[in-house]
């Protein structure tokens, strides 16, 4: 862990550094009550700390790791609109979905989300029933779309491409046999993990203490027994609620939540490897209905190819392995597809994520059939635990679970405020679209990428790439260890940045990231 830092200008308040946390931990320490405390800081534990914050609540939230140190950055980025569960017949959830999405396109993130092209291309192995099919699914998720109040403008109509066309957004498809493709448009995030940021950084800035390396050892309805994991010293953190939103971790802490994780895996290829990509692909899974795999152009010299949904047995690892199988299942339904032959060692990543799902009897043997639902649990002793779910719905997680401890323990607090609390750099489209800075530091950082592109403009050392080809800067490196939490050298490649996913990049960048945490000191 970083030293204190030296005094110097005051911070805004939603900036987590090293020093905050040793104030606010030790404040904790010397037996410090707060009103809700919060166990894991994915996108629901932030979604949760902002939540009780904005109501007026006192509240610490602790993760053993880092922010969105597990499945809040495995996602495939992507903010979805709920049509494969409109399709599974689960209209609740869809609709909660939608209406998800158009909370953080228009009003909470407009900074980060942004509405993203998908060609689902109309090759000879997808049949004419099952594009009706998909043509008739898309006007649907229109119609979901119109019924969540989310604009037009936001997201544009679904409509039918020609081959020329399909080909024209996605040179790499095969054109053999190619009849034409559908276009439709979802919610694309800048960065799941840098979403997971600014909700934990916009919760601090109402006052929450936001600590990373905090292993909660036993947690009960009146607080947690936990470990400093910087110094290996424990601490009793005292509460009048608790929140357990450890995602695939929660059955460890709470016995009686049975969870039955599902991996989801991702390749990671150059984009020059896919030629030009202007929109996203889903690519039918041969011999499935309704599963997909997605191909998603990342801007930043990357593309991320997924998704798997298999169960996952034994113990959660912190950092879930990425298995041949999942690798081979990807490249061979791109090759369905594709006028390139994609081969292994063409990869320069892959990544997995473990989604945590509550175990239903009438789930059958597939993941990928249990529902996306959910679910706020109470234990005997008050703990309140939140799982299922997916990235999109986090606030509406975040709601539930901080109303039932609400009204567990009989806290006194107003109604949830999160679905018009802007997050951290939040601004209008227009405003965002008048600052005189690289649109790719707005899309990253909002409003504040003006004082981002600031620090290389008084350092020209800050604003060159640490790695050749990324355009991720030194300024980005010592913006994340001032202001965004970051404590290690991972914290700055892994989250704060995704670096990391390329292990050849986060060679090359370790000294830059090594820099910025000793000038920060």
């Amino acid at each position: 862990m970083n030293p204190t830092p030296r005094s110097g200008p005051a911070l805004p308040a939603s900036s987590l550094n090293a020093g905050r946390r040793a104030r606010e931990l030790a404040e904790l320490a010397a037996g410090t009550e707060v009103d809700v405390l919060v166990v894991g800081l994915g996108a629901t534990g932030a979604g949760a700390a902002l939540d009780a914050a904005a109501r007026g609540l006192s509240v610490a939230a602790i993760d053993a790791h880092d922010l969105a140190f597990g499945t809040s950055r495995w996602s495939s980025k992507l903010i979805h609109g709920g049509l494969r569960y409109l399709a599974s017949g689960q209209l609740d959830v869809a609709h909660e979905s939608a209406v998800e999405r158009g909370i953080l396109m228009e009003r909470t993130a407009p900074h980060l989300v942004r509405a993203q092209p998908f060609v689902l291309p109309l090759t000879p192995l997808v049949g004419r029933s099952q594009a009706a099919l998909a043509r008739a699914g898309f006007l649907a998720g229109d119609m979901l779309r119109a019924a969540a109040r989310t604009s037009r403008a936001t997201l544009p109509a679904p409509r039918t491409l020609s081959a020329v066309e399909t080909r024209h957004l996605a040179p790499a498809l095969r054109s053999a046999g190619l009849r034409g493709g559908l276009l439709s448009w979802d919610g694309q995030l800048a960065d799941d993990a840098r979403l997971v940021t600014a909700i934990a950084r916009t919760a601090a800035a109402h006052g929450a203490r936001v600590l990373t390396r905090i292993r909660a050892l036993e947690i009960t309805g009146d607080g947690a027994r936990a470990r400093d994991e910087t110094t290996g010293e424990e601490l009793r953190i005292r509460a009048r609620a608790v929140v357990n939103a450890a995602g695939v971790w929660a059955g460890g802490l709470v016995p009686d939540v049975t969870l039955r994780p599902s991996r989801g895996t991702h390749l990671v290829l150059r984009s020059e490897a896919l030629g030009r990509l202007s929109a996203g692909l889903h690519i039918p899974i041969p011999g499935e209905t309704n599963r997909f795999v997605l191909v998603l152009p990342q801007g930043d010299g990357r593309v991320y190819v997924g998704l798997t949904d298999e169960p996952v047995d034994g113990d959660v690892p912190d950092v879930p392995d990425v298995p041949e199988t999942d690798i081979g299942f990807l490249l061979d339904v791109l090759g369905s597809a594709l006028d390139v032959t994609l081969r292994r060692d063409d990869l320069v990543g892959a990544f997995a994520g473990l989604r945590p799902l509550l175990d239903t009897r009438d789930a059958g043997g597939r993941t990928a059939d249990i529902s996306r639902r959910h679910a706020v649990l109470t234990s005997p002793e008050g703990v309140v635990t939140v799982v299922g779910g997916k990235l999109t719905t986090y606030r509406r997680m975040a709601q539930d679970a901080v109303d039932r401890a609400v009204a567990v323990r009989g806290l006194a607090a107003g109604p949830c405020r999160t679905a018009s609390v802007a997050l951290v750099g939040a601004a209008r489209p227009d405003a965002l679209a008048r600052l005189d800075v690289p649109a790719r530091l707005v899309h990253r950082y909002g409003s504040e990428a003006v004082a981002v592109h600031a620090l290389g403009v008084r350092d020209p050392g800050l604003a060159r790439p640490v790695v050749p080809g990324h355009p991720v800067t030194g300024a980005e490196l010592l913006w994340a260890v001032r202001h965004e939490g970051a404590l290690d050298e991972s914290d700055i490649l892994d989250r704060r940045t995704r670096i990391g996913l390329v292990p050849a990049d986060r060679d090359t960048a370790g000294q830059a990231a090594r820099d910025a945490l000793a000038r920060a000191v």
